[in-house]
């Protein structure tokens, strides 16, 4: 019976120094394991402190490897699994561009308002949306725009943070 492939949300504080990115991806690379999300972002400057969420798939033994793996890379300070440490909040920004004329363009400017999404740019024939919230939501949102003359999609990845007044 083969155990069941997970998704996790991996949240990495790390020192903020050159080639950290690339040994935390080396290790993923390295053993074959796939990132299907990659945030960096210095968070604390005057400490030189950085945080790398990482979303990836695998089943519960290759979760708990690549945690230890990560924990034991010399920069690395902490190693949070959000998905099994508690209640968390992820979210992700995307810019959707979308072609279009007639009711094309009023139809996605509907489906637009229901998505909360901000056109950022407009032109006689396109609207680039700015678009927040779960990984999900932006989907869903891709996928109506695609008949209605869908372009180029940029996404930030997931970043992500532990609920509560506690740090990670």
């Amino acid at each position: 019976m083969s155990e069941k492939i997970e998704k996790h949300t991996i949240s990495i504080v790390v020192d903020n120094e050159a080639g950290v990115l690339a040994r935390v991806i080396g290790l993923f690379s390295g053993r074959g394991y796939n990132i299907e999300s990659l945030t960096v972002a210095e968070t604390d400057r005057e400490r030189n402190i950085s945080r790398i969420t990482i979303v990836t798939s695998g089943t519960p033994m290759v979760i708990e490897q690549i945690k230890a793996q990560l924990g034991r890379l010399v920069p690395v300070h902490r190693v949070g699994d959000l998905t099994v440490e508690g209640p968390h909040v992820e979210r992700e920004l995307a810019l959707v561009k979308v072609a279009g004329t007639g009711e094309a363009r009023v139809e996605s400017l509907r489906i637009a308002d229901i998505f909360r999404a901000r056109v950022v740019d407009s032109t006689e024939r396109s609207f680039i949306f700015e678009l927040t919230g779960s990984t999900s939501k932006l989907d869903a949102f891709i996928n109506l725009m695609r008949p209605l003359g869908l372009v180029e999609v940029s996404r930030t990845g997931v970043v992500a943070i532990s609920r509560g007044p506690e740090p990670m």
